[in-house]
Formats: C-alpha cells, sequence, structure tokens
C-alpha cells in the first residue's frame, strides 16, 4: 500500500500526486488560474474523511488502483456529459473520448474523470489517459459479510451489483494528480472544481441569442436569403451557421472558403452583420492535402490520417501557430465570429470506424490515446485564445471535451437525437463544468417539434441545426406561433440568463443545473420513495436485480429562481420534484407547495417553468439581436408571487474583454411590502441603471405572469 501526501492547492481543494504523471494534462493544457479570492470567499471546508483512509494499490498487473470510502446511500454525480442515468453510484465507468455514446459504459464525448458525492465532495483524475472509475461497483471479498450471499430463487431483494464501500479508480500506468474538493454541500464541490479550473464561461451576449444553422450547401446568397426570412417572419435570430460547404474541399477540410458558393466572403459576413447576424463556421481537425496548410503541417502530424488528411499535433507550438495564423486572416479579421468544432471525438462502430488508433504516434510524444482524449479541449483552447488575443469573447459548439473546460466558451452537442437522453445531458453536465445544446434537427410530428423547441429554449445554446433536412422555424404552420412565442420569450430572459452565467464565471455556480443542487439528499430519498409508492412501480428487474428508481434527471434549475421540467412527445402530464418552498407557474399563475412530488399538465402550447415565490426576474423587450456595445433597451423587473425578495442583475458591454479588468457592473433588485400591502421596488448599484438599458419597469405579478402577449 503507498503512503499518500496531501497538500491544500487552493481554499477547500487537496492534491496528491501518485507516480510521476506526464506533463500533459487537462489542467496543464489549459493553463488557467483559479480564482483563488473567490474560492476563499467560500464556506470553509473541511476534508470529507480522513486521509489514511484514501490508498493507492497495485493490482497483480502492476497497476495503480486508487481506492476512496463511501458511505451505504451515498449517491455519486458527475463522470462528464453522460446520456443514459445521473445517479452513477454502482456503475463502472470507462471513461473514453467516443462520438457514438450508445450503451452505458461511461464513453462519452465529454468523459470527466471527476466524480461529485452528494454527501459534498468531489474527486478529479488530472490525466490525458482513459480512466476507469469503479464508482461502488466493485466488493472486496474482505468487505462482503455472508448476508450479502441471497438466494435468486426466492428472494426478491436480490441485487446484481451490491452495495460497495469504496469506490475504486485505476490510475493510468505512469501515474496522475488526483484532487480532493471540499464542500460542505454538491453545490460548493461543483462550484470550487469551477472555479479552481478558472470559472465558468462568460458568453458573448449574442451567443445566448437563437442560433440557426443553413442547410450544408448553401452559398452565401442563400445564407443571406434565409436570414432575412427570419427577419421578415419576425424570428430572433443572433447567429447564422454555415456547416461543411462553404469550405473549398471538406472530409478533410481545407479552412478555406469555396469560391463558387462564397466569392466575397467579407462581404457575405458585413451584409449579415449589417442586420445584426454572426457567422459561425463548421470544421473538424483532419488537413486536406489541397489546403494551404498542408505542407507546413505535414511533419507536424501524427502518422495515421483521417478521410486521407492530416490528424495535426496540437501538443506542438508550431502547429499551433499555424492554425492560428490562417484562422486569423481567412476568419477573424473578416468578421467570423466563432466555431463549431466536429469529429474531434472519434467512433469504432464495425461500420463507421474512422478515427486515428491507440497506438498511433504524433512528434510531441503523444499517442493516440492521449491525443483523442485532448483533442476537443485543444481545440476549444486554441480557437478561444484566437479571440481573446483580439480583445473578443465567443461562444461555439464542440464534439468533444474533458476535464477542466469550465473556462471553455463551448457548448457540447450530438449525432444523437433522443429527446429524454437530451434533457438527461443536460441535467448531467452541470456536475463537471460543461454545458450542454439539446439542439433541433428534426420531428417526427408538429408536437414533437414543439416540445424540443420548448427545450432548446431553456437551454445553454438555443439552436435549430437545419444541415440535413433545411427545416425551419416554421416547418410546422400549425404550431409556427408557439414557436416564435418561446424564441422570443428566450430573448426576453436575457438579463436573467446573461446574470447567471456571470454568477457561473465569479462564483463557479452553474447557470443550469440539476435537481441535487437545490435539494438535500434526503428529500431527494423521501420524492423518490414517494413516486415509486404511488406508481407502486417493479424495483427490479426480474433478470438481472436492476432497481428501477427514478433520478429527477428529467428537470433542472436555471439560475437561483426558474425550474424548468420539458416535456416531450406524448405526453400531457408530469410529476415534478419542487424544492421546498412556494413556487408559481411562470405562464399560469397556479401556485405549488414544494417540498416534494406534484403531477401537473400542460398542453402543447406551454412548458412546464416554476418560479420561487418572491423572485424578481430581469427581463426585456424582445428583440430580433442582442443588444451591441452602445444600444440601450428598457429593463423590466418582474416580481412573482405574495413574499418579498430580491435578485442580483449583472451588466456590460457583451462583447469584449473588459470586463476582466472590472469594466463592468453588479446591481440588486429589492422588493418590499408596503403598510398597505403592495409593493415597491427599488434597483441599487454604482448608477442608477446599467450602461445597457435605458430606464427601469417594475412589474408585479402576484398570480403569475402570462407570455402569450409578445
Amino acid at each position: 500500500m503507498m503512503l499518500l501526501t496531501w497538500t491544500e492547492a487552493a481554499p477547500g481543494v487537496w492534491r496528491t500526486r501518485v507516480g510521476n504523471p506526464q506533463a500533459l494534462t487537462p489542467l496543464s493544457l489549459i493553463s488557467a488560474d483559479p480564482k483563488v479570492e473567490a474560492l476563499g470567499q467560500m464556506e470553509s471546508a473541511n476534508p470529507p474523511f480522513e486521509w489514511e483512509h484514501v490508498r493507492v494499490e497495485e493490482t497483480v498487473n502492476g497497476r495503480r488502483m486508487l481506492s476512496l470510502p463511501l458511505e451505504d446511500d451515498e449517491k455519486l454525480y458527475g463522470t462528464g456529459l453522460q446520456f443514459m442515468r445521473m445517479n452513477q453510484r454502482g456503475r463502472t465507468r470507462y471513461l473514453r473520448v467516443n462520438s457514438d455514446p450508445k450503451q452505458d459504459t461511461g464513453e462519452t464525448h465529454a468523459p470527466v474523470p471527476f466524480y461529485v458525492s452528494d454527501r459534498g465532495y468531489g474527486v478529479l483524475i488530472d490525466t490525458a489517459r482513459v480512466v476507469t472509475m469503479f464508482l461502488g461497483s466493485a466488493v472486496r471479498l474482505d468487505e462482503t459479510s455472508k448476508e450479502n450471499a441471497k438466494d435468486r430463487n426466492r428472494d426478491k431483494s436480490w441485487r446484481a451489483t451490491l452495495p460497495s464501500e469504496r469506490t475504486e479508480i485505476r490510475l493510468p500506468e505512469e501515474g496522475a494528480d488526483v484532487y480532493v474538493f471540499g464542500g460542505p454541500t454538491l453545490s460548493d464541490a461543483v462550484s470550487r472544481y469551477n472555479l479552481f479550473c478558472g470559472g465558468g464561461a462568460l458568453p458573448p451576449k449574442w451567443g445566448l441569442g437563437f442560433w440557426h444553422r443553413v442547410p450544408t450547401l448553401f452559398s452565401g446568397e442563400e445564407a443571406l436569403a434565409e436570414a432575412m426570412e427570419l427577419r421578415r417572419r419576425d424570428y430572433p435570430c443572433d447567429v447564422i451557421g454555415l456547416e461543411p460547404g462553404w469550405h473549398s474541399r471538406s472530409y478533410p477540410v481545407t479552412y478555406e472558403w469555396d469560391e463558387e458558393r462564397f466569392p466575397a466572403p467579407e462581404r457575405f459576413v458585413r451584409g449579415l452583420a449589417d442586420h445584426g447576424f454572426r457567422v459561425n463556421l463548421w470544421e473538424h481537425p483532419y488537413v486536406s492535402p489541397e489546403s494551404e496548410l498542408y505542407p507546413a503541417l505535414k511533419p507536424l502530424s501524427g502518422d495515421y490520417s483521417v478521410w486521407g488528411g492530416l490528424a495535426p499535433d496540437y501538443a506542438l507550438p508550431q502547429a499551433r501557430e499555424l492554425y492560428a495564423q490562417q484562422h486569423k486572416e481567412k476568419h477573424v479579421a473578416i468578421g467570423i465570429s466563432g466555431y463549431k468544432l466536429d469529429e474531434c471525438d472519434g467512433s469504432e462502430l464495425t461500420n463507421n470506424s474512422w478515427m486515428f488508433p491507440e497506438h498511433a504516434s504524433f512528434p510531441s510524444g503523444l499517442d493516440g490515446e492521449q491525443m483523442r482524449q485532448m483533442y476537443g479541449l485543444m481545440f476549444q483552447k486554441m480557437t478561444n485564445d484566437l479571440y481573446r488575443a483580439d480583445n473578443q469573447r465567443t461562444y461555439g459548439l464542440v464534439r468533444a471535451s474533458n476535464a477542466a473546460a469550465s473556462s471553455l466558451p463551448y457548448v457540447l452537442y450530438s449525432d444523437l437525437y433522443d429527446h429524454k437522453q437530451f434533457i438527461r445531458a443536460l441535467c448531467n453536465s452541470s456536475f463537471s463544468g460543461l454545458l450542454w445544446s439539446p439542439e433541433v434537427r428534426r420531428a417526427s410530428s408538429a408536437e414533437d417539434w414543439v416540445r424540443r423547441m420548448q427545450t432548446v429554449c431553456f437551454s445553454p445554446l438555443a439552436m435549430l441545426n437545419a444541415w440535413g433536412d433545411g427545416t425551419k422555424p416554421w416547418s410546422y404552420p400549425e404550431v409556427e406561433p408557439i414557436i416564435r412565442r418561446y424564441i422570443k420569450l428566450r430573448m426576453r430572459l436575457q438579463p436573467y440568463l446573461y446574470t447567471a452565467f456571470a454568477n457561473y464565471r465569479e462564483k463557479g455556480i452553474p447557470p443550469f443545473r440539476a435537481m441535487p443542487f437545490v435539494v438535500p439528499p434526503e428529500e431527494i430519498a423521501r420524492a423518490e420513495q414517494q413516486r415509486v409508492e404511488a406508481e407502486k412501480l417493479n424495483t427490479t428487474d426480474g433478470a438481472y436485480g436492476k432497481r428501477v428508481i427514478p433520478q429527477w434527471d428529467d428537470q433542472y434549475m436555471i439560475g437561483d429562481s426558474l425550474l424548468v421540467a420539458p416535456l416531450v412527445e406524448g405526453e400531457l402530464e408530469r410529476e415534478v420534484l419542487l424544492p421546498s418552498g412556494s413556487w408559481i407557474g411562470f405562464e399560469t399563475g397556479e401556485r405549488y407547495e414544494g417540498g416534494g412530488v406534484i403531477r401537473i399538465r400542460h398542453g402543447l402550447e406551454t412548458i412546464a417553468v416554476f418560479v420561487r415565490d418572491g423572485a424578481v426576474i430581469p427581463m426585456m423587450p424582445a428583440q430580433p439581436h442582442a443588444l451591441r456595445p452602445g444600444e440601450q433597451i428598457p429593463l423590466e423587473l418582474v416580481h412573482f408571487g405574495s413574499e418579498a425578495g430580491t435578485c442580483l442583475l449583472y451588466d456590460d458591454d457583451g462583447l469584449t474583454l473588459e470586463h476582466e479588468s472590472g469594466v463592468c457592473g453588479w446591481y440588486k433588485a429589492v422588493v418590499t411590502k408596503t403598510d398597505d400591502g403592495d409593493f415597491q421596488g427599488e434597483l441599487l448599484g454604482e448608477s442608477d441603471l446599467p450602461a445597457s438599458y435605458s430606464s427601469v419597469k417594475w412589474h408585479f405579478a402576484t398570480m403569475g405572469l402570462g407570455f402569450h402577449d409578445e
């Protein structure tokens, strides 16, 4: 058994080194300075267990196993972007990057070797290698009692996975740095992780608008016409996304404009900008022999090709410089605002295997396993650095990520398309410093179309991706008013969403977060039992003894005051776990008491959204696009319910990095009751109004607020 030495790396964060880790890891790649001051302002945390109870042992094959204690009813969350389940306790997670995560193994687009416990601590393994975590799924013989062996034929309490007293983590052969993040709550542990990784991403204001991606072979004229049709039909939109066809060659790509479809790229981008649109470009890492970059990048690339193109080694400064110079001259300089970074994950499907193998080698000394685990992070950092060098913020999409991604302004997406899994992924992303978009591409019916669009409008990135079949927001005319209303509602909520992201940056609090962040473990356990008893659920699978227990992975919080419980096609009603306190239907005005499970019914025209009694929600009139620097608009502060309340409001120019130098403002909206029982509101701050707003209007929605009127 190896003796571990723990040191406090930051307030409430402890580190130990096992073996001789390799230099390139997620934390070393991102190199973000921990927000030590913010960490120091958090409630103090003690180590979650006695350090002598954490041990490292060598297995018979020479691998190191890290072992940490578990309590009997402890729940574990995280491990990255997981689609199949939220509580990972009792599961083995094989955390490898994979573009086709169709089985519950742990492989996914963003496998983050970080888990967090409902007992209020988190554990991170900082490595570029694949990590396997046995999250209470492996039981040692010396920890097994006779009572654990049950008769499957007669005993209905038989379980395939016995409760384990420990988490075991198979470390890389060379070793790794291990971090433990203190609480005292689960939410605190996640905030510490995000702050230690540099704080959360704050996107530009336009990034929180609505996005529309056009079909892959659209020309500049067609893309501009589609954008203008959005304006003509009164649909807000901030970003037009171009898919592979903008390249002169793709699969592999050139990163150069197709001269036939885009004869004048700068004029095309400027034309869209004149109407309030940004342009986002799709790309992937594999460089075509037709690209001007190919000759210089070839000696700086791996020894296996992908689709006949190079897989550049972006661990090398020379390779990064070549990429950055080309992108700066051909894209950023003409006004391109960001990227969709596709296919930096890889697949081994028998009929679709295309990634370089694990035994590939790269000039930096990395092998294929390490490069695949890190490629998504590398591309996020390279492109973000492009814009930071130009004093700009960006916001984009990526299909692979890893640990330490909190500060990167990228949102994950997938080629999968199960709506319930997309909602679960949105919940799970909140545990690991990730953002996720349940993008809309197509629908099986008008009902499916509405339900998907409602969900995406309450997500980190609201996007319709018409890449494949050219769908439009108005593709189902019978529900077009509903779609338009929810896109406009997202625009109205811009001040609230932007403030939630500012809290992510400064305090590490995820803007979108799963229920374990806000509901104590004992309340979740009580709600689980309530649901099982109410529905008389069979809690075991007869063949394998699998427990069927609700995880509340189909609802989530936005900021501190809004709870979203989406419905999917075929659903008119559902159960919702409401945290303690009084809640109000955001659109309906109906009042609910929390601290348990309620059952609600919603027609197609509404999504179930609840607001805390006493909450103040900063809003604004729906605009065709987000505010640009120097523009102003009236601010509307909406107070819900019968209790006094407060909220914070954040503002800056929404575009540059000046906020990092303190050019920004925090304001506090306060609602109090007068002697005659009415409400009055006051906005407090360094100035009368934030710079983005021309005036302030208070609305006291005692019975809730309907948004059917635009």
